[in-house]
């Protein structure tokens, strides 16, 4: 059976474990692409921004930056994508880190974009919790 969803402070729930936002931006400049992945963590309270450039489908540069809340919602262009579990959290960062290696010389696009997928919850993983 469905268990109905929980919902305590507006927080959401995936198989008993707590979700946090994530957000994304993607724009390109000076002939390369700009990709950012957020999440928002509440103890600390802040925002984990990880910030990939790309250019000719090469992973150029990429680095994390910690901001507050307020210094957030000041940036243009990011919208909210999913919500995900701090695990799926830490596999998408140790993944990022394998591919910011492995991408340095070689063109790694749909490497980046199924990392991307790691951050979406199935829903019909709910009957495996």
């Amino acid at each position: 059976e469905d268990v109905p969803s929980q919902t305590f402070d507006n927080k959401d729930y995936f198989c008993g474990k707590e979700t946090f936002p994530v957000y994304e931006s993607v724009f390109t400049e000076e002939g390369g692409t700009i990709r950012k992945i957020a999440i928002e963590i509440e103890k600390p309270p802040q925002i984990e921004i990880h910030v990939w450039t790309i250019r000719k489908g090469i992973l150029r540069h990429f680095y994390v930056e910690k901001v507050s809340k307020r210094e957030f919602e000041e940036l243009p262009y990011f919208k909210l994508i999913t919500r995900t579990t701090l695990s799926q959290w830490k596999i998408f960062s140790e993944g990022e880190a394998q591919i910011s290696q492995m991408c340095e010389s070689r063109v790694c696009r749909t490497e980046l974009e199924d990392l991307v997928k790691v951050l979406y919850l199935d829903k019909s993983e709910k009957g495996h919790c």
